[in-house]
């Protein structure tokens, strides 16, 4: 794939392609999985599980966000191996509610395998490229040893198991820091695009929580305005992102050279987009038990999910904008301390009633930002036409 120089979607900057389009279909899967297994076990310690699997799949999908970033996925021999790829993460998915349990041996393996492919993968689309392929191997130690740890977790349990899993996660999270931003190759316009996509495919999550929480239920007046509100509350967090904060990033990605706009990517991307899907997957949680009981308070995990959800999705967006324009984002710090206000609300009240305050400080977050902003972004959003 050839490098842009030009802000934004340069003519030959590359595309996100069909391929790719259907590969983040088995995230929707897996997403959905994490989902379901934070509802089962709505403790704290269900919390943590879910949280590290959910990293664990993001980790896996970045490698291939950037592997695709560098190879047409859709030529040759790299387009069967994707579908490979897809598999092993079906398998992996369908594992996912047993990660910590009997499926434990299953998504290691499946894991294990994801991880590996990656590797061979990319070490074949260096060839010819000296840099590259150096970058690569640098990485590899950090990407191969953390599957292992998660597959031999499998033969322990409780803390041990957990312990394990954190250790095996903090070293493929550490693993590009400290094998350094130069030789890899970037498209600025794909990878944005790519990362953007995968945002959506989470607030997804977060429509589809509506359904699973209302299944077997009488569609009533609450029950209406409680879709409504999460229906407000996803759609804040697209406008959110989509409106100026996407275009924004994608320039300045696009601005940086060499090692410099590695580095961006990573941190701004690979680093920085999680927290926001992490917090739209506990936003779904809380979502899905709020509308299991419309007019009763919720306990603390899923009160935490629901507004701690939103927080941390408004926290993301916080470091990213700290990360690419070196400014504090002040009206969106105020909004997720709010939102994080609303947590003894929800344990003390009505669940409908703390999923109306979300969507209050959301949508005046929206609103203040739309007009006390309005030329900032108009100047913005011209820019890329």
């Amino acid at each position: 794939m050839a490098t842009s120089e030009a802000p934004g979607h340069a003519a030959d900057e590359p595309r996100v392609t069909n391929l790719e389009l259907f590969f983040d279909l088995v995230f929707v899967f897996a997403i959905t999985q994490v989902t379901g297994l934070l509802a089962a076990e709505p403790t704290w310690r269900g919390l943590v599980r879910g949280l590290l699997v959910l990293t664990a799949l993001w980790w896996g999908w970045v490698g291939f966000s950037w592997l695709t970033n560098t190879v047409n996925p859709e030529e040759g021999a790299v387009r069967l191996a994707v579908f490979g790829v897809m598999a092993a993460l079906l398998v992996a998915s369908l594992a996912v509610p047993g990660a910590f349990g009997d499926d434990a041996l299953v998504f290691g393996l499946a894991y294990l395998f994801v991880r590996t492919l990656h590797v061979v993968l990319y070490d074949l689309a260096a060839r010819g490229d000296p840099g590259l392929r150096r970058a690569v191997w640098r990485l590899a130690p950090g990407v191969l040893v953390s599957p292992v740890l998660i597959l031999a977790a499998a033969a322990l349990d409780g803390v041990a198991q957990g312990a394990l899993w954190v250790v095996a996660l903090a070293i493929d999270l550490l693993s590009p820091v400290v094998a350094g931003s130069g030789g890899w190759r970037l498209s600025p316009g794909h990878f944005a695009e790519r990362h953007g996509l995968f945002i959506i495919i989470a607030l997804g999550e977060a429509i589809v929580a509506i359904g699973a929480g209302a299944a077997g239920l009488h569609v009533g007046p609450a029950l209406a305005v409680a879709a409504v509100l999460t229906l407000a509350v996803a759609a804040g967090m697209w406008w959110a992102y989509f409106d100026v904060v996407a275009l924004v990033a994608e320039r300045r990605l696009a601005q940086e050279q060499g090692a410099a706009r590695v580095a961006m990517a990573r941190d701004s991307y690979s680093y920085l987009h999680l927290p926001m899907v992490a917090g739209i997957v506990l936003f779904a949680l809380g979502v899905k038990k709020v509308l299991g009981h419309l007019g009763d308070p919720l306990h603390a995990v899923p009160a935490v999910a629901l507004c701690g959800g939103v927080a941390l999705y408004l926290a993301g967006h916080v470091a990213f904008r700290l990360r690419n324009v070196h400014t504090l984002n002040r009206q969106r710090v105020v909004a997720l301390l709010a939102c994080l206000a609303v947590i003894p609300l929800a344990t003390s009240t009505a669940g409908l009633a703390a999923l109306a305050c979300l969507a209050g400080i959301v949508v005046a977050l929206i609103a203040y930002e739309a007009i006390h902003l309005r030329e900032a972004r108009r100047r913005v959003r011209l820019a890329r036409a």
